[in-house]
């Protein structure tokens, strides 16, 4: 039996060009597999060169659309556009009281042909919204607007972003698609009370643009309501943009709209999630081949065990940093190049480099605090962990060696705060990755899954307890290695 998809709102004007408001709104849910309802807040006789004509909603006809669908079809997240005037902002914010799901807005003042939406009452009105939303999704002119600041820096853009937050909205991602471009990247910026980023896409030269906003806004609220985090959902939504601009096409005699082609899946359209706004990807080497059968040990005795076996990559994960770690860190060296064994240390990138280690691997938490251009600089390969696509977004903007996915089944080593990702997300990402990364899969493989695991085209397994609980290890990696070669 077939289950029902996600539920979605857009609250916002119809555009009767097609390429922006709800319609675009619902080609975004579509493609994010989330059934769209409309409350229309405005009938619009636009199309691609002009907006001829606005005409608002009645208020007894918006409320009569917005309880016909709260009694039956509650929404899992709403996407709110164009308002329209003052009375409908004012209806929108006293159900917005009682709504206890995630609010998108995409804060369209104007159009894209410099038509104004809103009239002073209305932004007045607009302004007592902003508590009651979750996210706001101003381009740099509704940020000026609704700050009455200038920004053409990206320093005065993020005091832009601070000023929202202060009119009570509590997160707000301003778009940067008439932002002058940083190392031919255009940047998004996020932030909360608590934390900020910058997303970067490649910039795609068109001006086939038209309800990019909406589109933008509408992916987010779709991705929300499928389940996704909020970091995820930016992700998604910039990279369901990017695809969008770069197919996009010319319909009438004016600019074309943003296409709608289905959940995002190519590498080129994967933005980098970047601390700065100029950062750049490091130079680290690539692994040389496929990692293959990639143990995960915690003791000199394990490499001594597994190196003479037939493997070629292994990791030496030690959490605990004794006075000897030094040692156990050359000794660990030592023996992989008497035996030609990729070692790769984890976490510990000063002592890889001192001792002249094939690589590092890193997981998350260790990448802010790691001197990654002193790894690249050493030579050495990096390995990073990721376990999502906000995380996959971060790992792209240093550009690691490799990637290793997980977990793909529930693990025994250490307690994970994100559940198993599963076969069908490994295979999403695998195609996703592959075209650029090395990659490999980890978390609860067992000699019974690895065949399902690498069927997704991963052909890197990482194991640990598989391994190192053998009855058998030298049987168990065996066979292991008799998997992984069967698809060579």
């Amino acid at each position: 039996m077939n289950s029902a998809p996600p539920i979605a709102w857009t609250i916002a004007g119809s555009d009767s060009g097609g390429g922006a408001g709800i319609q675009a709104d619902l080609h975004s849910f579509q493609d994010f597999g989330v059934h769209g309802c409309t409350v229309i807040t405005a009938l619009t006789a636009q199309n691609s060169t002009a907006i001829t004509k606005s005409t608002a909603t009645d208020p007894e006809q918006l409320l009569a659309q917005i309880d016909a669908l709260d009694r039956d079809l509650p929404a899992q997240a709403i996407k709110l556009g164009m308002l329209a005037n003052s009375a409908v902002i004012r209806c929108i914010t006293n159900y917005l009281k009682t709504y206890s799901g995630f609010v998108v807005c995409d804060p369209v003042l104007r159009s894209s042909n410099n038509h104004s939406l809103l009239d002073s009452d209305a932004m007045t009105a607009f302004k007592g919204l902003l508590p009651r939303i979750d996210l706001l999704t101003p381009n740099i002119a509704e940020a000026e607007a609704l700050t009455g600041l200038t920004i053409t820096t990206t320093q005065q853009l993020t005091d832009a972003a601070q000023a929202l937050l202060a009119l009570g909205v509590r997160r707000v991602l301003i778009t940067g698609g008439h932002f002058n471009p940083i190392n031919k990247q255009r940047l998004d910026y996020y932030c909360d009370r608590d934390s900020h980023f910058w997303l970067a896409g490649e910039n795609i030269a068109t001006e086939h643009s038209h309800g990019s906003g909406c589109t933008l806004s509408s992916a987010i609220t779709a991705a929300i309501a499928k389940g996704y985090c909020l970091p995820d959902a930016l992700v998604l939504a910039k990279a369901y943009i990017s695809q969008g601009l770069r197919h996009s096409v010319q319909l009438g005699s004016g600019p074309g709209s943003v296409a709608h082609l289905g959940f995002p899946t190519q590498l080129e359209d994967l933005p980098r999630l970047m601390p700065k706004p100029d950062c750049l990807p490091f130079e680290f080497a690539a692994c040389g081949g496929e990692l293959g059968l990639y143990p995960v040990v915690d003791s000199i005795e394990w490499l001594e065990k597994l190196m003479p076996l037939g493997i070629t990559t292994i990791q030496l994960r030690i959490k605990d940093s004794g006075s000897n770690l030094s040692d156990t860190i050359a000794q660990a060296v030592s023996l992989a190049q008497r035996y030609q064994v990729r070692l790769f240390v984890n976490d510990h990138w000063q002592l890889a480099i001192e001792h002249g280690a094939y690589g590092v691997h890193l997981g998350q938490e260790d990448i802010e605090s790691a001197d990654l251009k002193a790894i690249s600089e050493a030579g050495l390969r990096l390995g990073v962990s990721t376990h999502s696509y906000y995380e996959i977004a971060r790992a792209h903007a240093i550009g690691p060696s490799y990637i290793a996915i997980g977990p793909i089944y529930p693990t025994k080593t250490k307690v994970m705060k994100f559940s198993e990702r599963g076969l069908e997300r490994l295979s999403q990402w695998v195609k996703l990755l592959k075209p650029r990364y090395s990659l490999t899969a980890i978390g609860g493989i067992s000699l019974e899954r690895a065949p399902g695991v690498l069927a997704t085209g991963v052909k890197s397994c990482a194991v640990v307890t598989a391994i190192t609980l053998a009855e058998d290890y030298q049987q168990t990696v065996s066979q292991f290695l008799q998997h992984h070669q069967s698809l060579l």
